[in-house]
């Protein structure tokens, strides 16, 4: 019997089966300056613990997408490791607040099952949990991959693809954030004076400002995550891919556009759910991306008269400003600089 493991491949899967990943991750202040290095965040409550402290957290909480990538990587080696492509996200909530010096853990469970066309690959749909030590759950969130078979000739599992929500419910969001001080929210530390009564249904924001996605960054932030995912890694096995070279991380993605959006959204503090997402084409080391987002509805949230929450879509590019904002053509196609689309609730104070 071989010690050695080559992840699971899309038989391996079955419908109900619940996976407990390795390896429990202790975070720190250190990953929480790594992070912030790599992709510049520059959103107060996460930046400062005396910000936070006055508006009322204990400290400065670790980035929200830090968490959920976190939990994301522990899940790599069992659900994607031999994964053609993540293709998307829906139902995330973000459920209490990390702290540096709390250690997570992730369970999973396989809620789907479909085979490609091809035989040669299949859609694995996972709902993955993140939880502190203690057991309180922080983040949950379902996905679905395009996973690798190891055998084309191994008769597929009957075809299970399960209904997945096209939105968190705001009546489900905002516990992973304190009720907020407003006397302490100081308006110039945080940089911008927009609260949730400026923002209107319908309006779009340019973020303006562009990051290049760097070899070593990308992979540096990959290997932050502990995610193993071979193609964001090993350019001897992807040289003879069908891109030729090293695949950047979706999830490096969503981060850099999140850091990106601080630019018109900077009082937008925390991310309460990821509504939905996906990655619309790939990004490769040397590409620029840029971002734009819609406001697509503000609630007001239930026993909150201190945030409300903004639904927000982002949309990320690469290798062209979004001035004229990228988008779909009337067919539903999209502009073919578009990498990401993401749809998120987002909390932000009011006066």
């Amino acid at each position: 019997m071989t010690k050695t493991k080559a992840g699971n491949f899309f038989e391996d899967f079955r419908l109900g089966q619940v996976i407990r990943h390795a390896t429990p991750r202790t975070l720190t202040v250190g990953d929480a300056a790594l992070y912030q290095a790599i992709y510049g965040g520059r959103f107060a409550v996460q930046s400062s613990d005396r910000f936070a402290r006055d508006v009322g957290y204990p400290e400065a909480p670790l980035d929200d997408l830090l968490v959920f990538h976190t939990v994301f990587g522990k899940t790599v080696p069992d659900i994607s490791l031999n994964a053609v492509a993540n293709l998307g996200y829906a139902g995330c909530r973000f459920l209490a607040p990390v702290y540096p010096g709390e250690t997570l853990t992730a369970i999973s469970e396989v809620i789907g099952l479909k085979e490609n066309s091809n035989g040669k690959t299949g859609v694995v749909y996972v709902r993955s949990t993140g939880y502190k030590d203690d057991g309180t759950e922080v983040v949950d969130y379902v996905r679905w991959v395009m996973v690798n078979k190891r055998d084309a000739g191994t008769p597929a599992p009957p075809a299970h693809v399960p209904n997945v929500p096209a939105a968190v419910g705001v009546d489900v969001i905002g516990n992973a954030a304190p009720m907020l001080d407003l006397d302490g929210w100081d308006d110039d530390l945080s940089g911008s004076p927009h609260r949730f009564a400026d923002y209107a249904v319908g309006e779009r924001i340019d973020h303006v400002d562009g990051t290049t996605v760097e070899e070593s960054e990308h992979q540096l932030a990959t290997r932050l995550y502990q995610n193993t995912a071979r193609v964001h890694f090993n350019q001897h096995t992807e040289a003879a891919g069908r891109f030729g070279r090293r695949l950047v991380y979706g999830g490096h993605v969503i981060s850099i556009a999140r850091s990106l959006t601080f630019n018109g959204l900077s009082n937008a503090f925390h991310v309460a759910a990821i509504n939905g997402g996906r990655h619309v084409a790939p990004v490769f080391a040397g590409d620029t991306v840029y971002a734009w987002s819609e406001v697509l509805a503000a609630e007001e949230l239930e026993g909150r008269p201190d945030a409300g929450a903004l639904r927000v879509r982002t949309v990320a590019v690469k290798n062209r400003p979004c001035h004229d904002f990228p988008d779909r053509d009337a067919t539903g196609a999209y502009d073919p600089a578009v990498v990401l689309d993401i749809d998120l609730w987002l909390l932000i104070p009011r006066r």
